[in-house]
């Protein structure tokens, strides 16, 4: 697979062929999401804290919001960064996009990619006040990332799936 390299306020980043990533000045509430891959082909995971607005105590991967003048590159570069304190080097995938409102009545437009990231996979400094812990999942333990919310909610499990099966795909 060919691979260009894109310039980011963290460093260089390197994105598969075929990414395009959307105009996020379009008005619209962007949020970028990030599964992390390990070198066995685990994904990451953490716990949302449970003063959290939304999702309280419940499991999430890497992302956030796309905060204004900034692209969807960009901000999967820095919340990977202030979620975990990793350093985003790879975007090798996209692999979901939906729209999602919370219960404010402001729909989100996410979009989550299969990323790889330079750091102490080991030891993330999680953020904190929003994340508790972590772990890192297979398809075998998918099941552990469907915990406190309505069982409509499960897109986390999606999403943690199709990484860990475009993983495997590109191994």
């Amino acid at each position: 697979m060919e691979e260009n390299t894109v310039n980011v306020e963290t460093g260089n980043v390197e994105v598969a062929e075929g990414i395009e990533f959307p105009d996020t000045s379009d008005g619209r509430l962007w949020v970028a999401g990030a599964v992390v891959i390990d070198e066995r082909g685990n994904a990451f995971a953490q716990r949302r804290s449970a003063t959290r607005k939304v999702f309280p105590h419940c499991w999430d991967i890497v992302g956030g919001h796309v905060e204004e003048g900034e692209s969807m590159l960009q901000a999967l570069a820095r919340e990977i960064t202030e979620e975990t304190g990793w350093t985003l080097s790879a975007v090798v995938a996209e692999l979901y996009r939906l729209d999602w409102d919370p219960g404010d009545g402001r729909t989100r437009r996410e979009v989550d990619y299969l990323v790889r990231v330079d750091g102490d996979l080991a030891d993330p400094a999680l953020e904190v006040g929003k994340h508790t812990e972590f772990m890192w999942v297979d398809d075998s333990r998918l099941h552990l990332l469907r915990d406190a919310r309505d069982p409509g909610d499960y897109f986390i499990t999606e999403i943690v799936q199709m990484g860990l099966a475009a993983a495997r795909e590109l191994r």
